[in-house]
């Protein structure tokens, strides 16, 4: 790779090189699958002495054929070598590699923090205050920050902070995998409180397992009261240090810049607790924060390189797409020639405009970059992340595995949603875990889908509104929504697929139309309708409701269904077909019968 570091002589290969197996003090570690030669090879056996052990057994392995884990295993195991697979090191789906290694990583990096809160509670002007006092110790000279993301230097220690939209934005990208912050900063509004949104971020923070500061902004406001946040913020979990608690909390004020050095001091305290570490001689690692066209430079991407080092001349491959890194830039625009852990960065010059949390890693040319991302591209191609139902929790339970459960919870008042919260965490089925992320009142709203789709959680709407854009998305995601209007029933399927014993859920589908154009009167039969599919189908044993002038007049099903003189299992759209009706009514001609059914609601 150009411009790595030398290591005994040699280039440091790429986290992309694919190196699948060696062995190490009487280990056999490996990734992916190998065919027989390779295996041997690397474990210094005879091939056709394996060959004919397995011939022994009944199997027949050839040189080239592919192993799995079952046979590799077996190989190592009859040749007194123990076994091991490292998990997602193979360059099959690079997004797969680990990030950090805890073995590996032996160089502090600065943390990465994001500032989240209610969007009246100073979040931009707290942002504004760091970037000013970045500013006037005369580093750039007040450049116009070009790129979402900034460092700022106190102590001599360095700073990552994320400029993200939301904490919807950053709960998106960590749906896709990108687990980008260290710490979450919540701002709360010293004359306001907390709002709904600060226990939105609160929540999705939490979910994200991201330790939290909390900034109280506005203490130079008339009616501010620090304490009193503090004690809002105690019933939802965060309890003050000063109040006996865990959680750092400073009183700010970001427009007049009191208190935020004291924050950033917090910060960096918080950093030396989690003792963040990573490797600047590795390969770059990373994740894309942000991404556009550009219409003067191409395809931009800012990157947070999380890992390693990015040099000038590197080959990325970067979500579907790849470059070769001819230029990147600093938040002021500043041309740099190497970026090591927790560097936010801006490169140019990509196959493709990636998206926000898109995996991105440096590999040796640019084949392997190229190869990576077709790769990647490939298997993206009808591919959706797998969601969590029910009756997948249910299934779960049934066959003996231990059932865990995020939800989240919309209801009709908050009284309803804080009742449904303290009733769902008495639920205690032995060996279960359920975990209420998110509790509110409120319609459900797409934030809440991108919380579930992120967290793996269902959806639970208690006599609410669900949108109908809202539940198209939801399937688009994977993620359940299950609609509610009686408590107990609700606490009723949450324990039942805790115990792997959900009952199946139904829902009506509507299957087709048809216009009745002629009848015929028949002595035994009664009425014998001649209809005309205008959509849909109809089947031979489905339910039909009988629609004059847009209304229900009858509710049955078909008795028969016939294509001329034959019985037909099904008619489709723009056929004719005679039918008749199970139970006796007077039909006339323009009514319409609705064919409808009743299925069972699965997940995907």
């Amino acid at each position: 790779m150009s411009n790595s570091k030398e290591n005994n002589g040699g280039v440091k290969p790429a986290f992309g090189k694919k190196t699948q197996g060696a062995v190490k003090d009487g280990v056999f570690v490996y990734t992916g699958a190998l065919t027989l030669d390779q295996l041997c090879k690397r474990i210094g056996v005879s091939a056709s002495d394996t060959i004919k052990a397995f011939l022994m057994e009944g199997k027949m392995i050839s040189l080239n054929t592919l192993l799995g884990d079952d046979l590799i295993a077996e190989v190592c195991l009859n040749n007194n070598l123990d076994f091991k697979k490292e998990e997602g090191m193979g360059d099959d789906d690079f997004t797969k590699v680990p990030i950090f290694n805890k073995d590996n990583d032996k160089d502090s990096r600065p943390c990465i923090v994001t500032i989240m809160g209610h969007v009246d509670h100073g979040k931009t002007t707290l942002i504004d205050a760091i970037r000013h006092s970045n500013i006037a110790n005369g580093e750039y000279g007040g450049i116009t920050q070009e790129i979402g993301a900034y460092q700022k230097t106190i102590n001599g220690k360095k700073i990552t902070f994320l400029d993200t939209p939301g904490h919807e934005a950053f709960t998106a990208m960590r749906a896709r995998g990108a687990s980008i912050t260290d710490i979450v900063v919540l701002v709360v509004a010293a004359d306001d409180g907390v709002k709904p949104q600060t226990i939105e971020a609160l929540d999705h923070a939490k979910a994200a397992k991201v330790p939290i500061i909390v900034a109280i902004n506005k203490i130079d406001k008339p009616g501010a009261n620090p304490e009193k946040v503090k004690s809002q913020l105690s019933a939802l979990g965060l309890l003050s240090e000063d109040w006996g608690g865990d959680t750092m909390m400073f009183n700010i004020s970001a427009k007049k810049n009191i208190g935020v050095d004291k924050l950033l001091e917090g910060i960096l305290t918080l950093a030396e607790l989690l003792d963040l570490r990573a490797s600047n001689d590795h390969p770059a690692i990373g994740s894309v924060i942000e991404a556009e066209l550009d219409k003067k430079e191409g395809s931009k991407a800012t990157l947070l390189v999380q890992n390693g080092t990015l040099h000038v001349g590197d080959y990325l491959a970067v979500g579907e797409f790849y470059c070769k890194v001819r230029k990147m830039t600093n938040e002021y625009d500043k041309a740099l020639k190497s970026a090591g852990p927790s560097t936010p960065v801006s490169v140019t010059g990509l196959s493709g405009v990636p998206v926000a949390g898109d995996r991105f890693m440096a590999f040796a040319n640019e084949k392997e970059a190229r190869q990576a991302a077709n790769k990647r591209a490939q298997s993206m191609i009808g591919k959706n992340d797998e969601g969590t139902s029910l009756a997948d929790l249910a299934a779960d339970a049934a066959s003996g595995a231990t059932p865990t459960i995020n939800l989240i919870v919309k209801a009709d008042t908050q009284g309803s949603a804080e009742a449904l919260k303290s009733s769902l965490e008495k639920i205690d089925v032995p060996g279960a875990k359920l975990t209420v992320l998110h509790c509110t009142s409120g319609d459900v709203t797409q934030g809440d889908l991108i919380l579930a789709s992120a967290s793996h959680a269902v959806i639970l709407a208690f006599s609410v509104k669900v949108p109908a854009m809202i539940k198209e998305m939801s399937k688009e995601k994977k993620v359940e929504i299950r609609e509610y209007n009686i408590i107990y029933k609700l606490l009723e399927d949450i324990e039942a697929a805790l115990k792997g014993k959900l009952a199946p859920v139904f829902h009506e589908v509507v299957y087709g139309h048809a216009e009745v154009r002629n009848i015929f009167n028949a002595s035994k039969v009664g009425q014998i309708a001649g209809l005309y599919v205008t959509d849909g189908k109809l089947t031979n044993s489905c339910k039909v409701r009988v629609l004059r002038n847009g209304e229900v007049v009858f509710d049955t099903a078909l008795s028969s269904l016939k294509r001329f003189k034959d019985d037909a299992k099904e008619v489709l759209q723009g056929f004719e077909c005679g039918a008749t009706l199970k139970d006796r009514f007077t039909l006339v001609t323009s009514d319409v019968i609705e064919a409808y059914g009743q299925e069972e609601i699965k997940n995907g």
